[in-house]
């Protein structure tokens, strides 16, 4: 059973087409990647999933439920957490989640609340006013708010921005463990690549308001047919190879002793073959094979043939 449906959602401002008619659907205790660059369309995406906005066209329905019909009822069992949302600022924290505490109904506040700082490491900040802390230590309030209702549904904007990678790792690790234990469903938004292909069962790739590709992290990572292989030299051997690079019409990066090329998987053994036929010695090869973020960037820094490519997957 879906958790959430998406229908031909649309939103319009004045002349421009921010979400461009865009279904999905996220599944009971899944965790799904909505991925695309800096105005695709995500932003907006979850303002019309928590009803924060009215969409032009198209419908929300969680549980079933319509949200345009049900919005008290199915808000109960959402929360949201941003990076950039703003809480209030002169409160402490444990003011703010107690604030956040009394829009559910939620048994035995005061416990749950205490729950919450102790997860998110926050005993020794709960009487900081939001306006002393850092980045960081405000994601981790936020997540701490996004917890707190103990929710069916989940959105997650970017909620390891800020974060030292030690807690990072914890808050990733807290999110799956809580997956597994209240069969949470959730969307995760992140510009981490290597995190979304760790916590992601699927993703959504959306670029100018349209979803591209819908498809699990190493499905899409297997689109890309360049893999790069990185060869470290000593001096000599160097410039041999930036010839013969340059004789076979190959793409090379330069950083120091290593020269990194971009070439399908089954050419490699020709490739290392020529470099024997022409006695070129490497000190060193590293061969690192498609990543989702490869997939990413090669999505967008293309254009409409991308789109073109893709909308068979959809």
């Amino acid at each position: 059973m879906s958790a959430l449906q998406v229908q031909n959602l649309t939103k319009k401002f004045k002349k421009f087409v921010a979400v461009d008619d865009i279904s999905f659907d996220l599944k009971e205790g899944e965790i799904l990647g909505l991925l695309g660059p800096n105005g695709a369309g995500k932003t907006t995406t979850i303002q019309m999933l928590l009803g924060a906005l009215t969409p032009t066209s198209g419908t929300v329905s969680y549980f079933g439920k319509d949200l345009a019909k049900h919005r008290t009822e199915i808000l109960e069992k959402v929360n949201f957490s941003s990076t950039y949302t703003n809480l209030p600022w002169l409160l402490t924290v444990r003011e703010n989640l107690t604030y956040t505490a009394f829009l559910y109904n939620i048994h035995d506040r005061k416990d749950k609340i205490d729950e919450m700082i102790m997860q998110f490491r926050l005993k020794k900040l709960e009487n900081q006013i939001l306006n002393d802390l850092s980045a960081g230590q405000l994601t981790r309030v936020n997540l701490a708010k996004a917890f707190i209702n103990n929710p069916q549904v989940l959105l997650l904007d970017e909620p390891t921005a800020s974060l030292d990678p030690e807690t990072a790792h914890f808050v990733r690790e807290y999110i799956l463990s809580q997956r597994s234990k209240n069969n949470i469903s959730i969307i995760f938004t992140s510009h981490n690549m290597f995190e979304v292909e760790e916590i992601c069962d699927r993703v959504l790739i959306i670029k100018e308001g349209k979803i591209l590709a819908d498809d699990i992290p190493t499905n899409l990572a297997k689109t890309i047919k360049s893999t790069t292989v990185s060869f470290y030299f000593e001096e000599e051997n160097k410039e041999l190879f930036i010839d013969y690079c340059v004789e076979k019409n190959i793409l090379h990066n330069l950083t120091r002793n290593k020269i990194a090329v971009q070439i399908p998987e089954e050419d490699i053994p020709k490739f290392l073959g020529g470099m024997m036929q022409r006695n070129i010695h490497f000190l060193e090869i590293s061969i690192d094979k498609p990543t989702l973020q490869d997939y990413f960037i090669q999505m967008a820094q293309t254009g409409q043939e991308t789109h073109d490519k893709f909308e068979t997957m959809i």
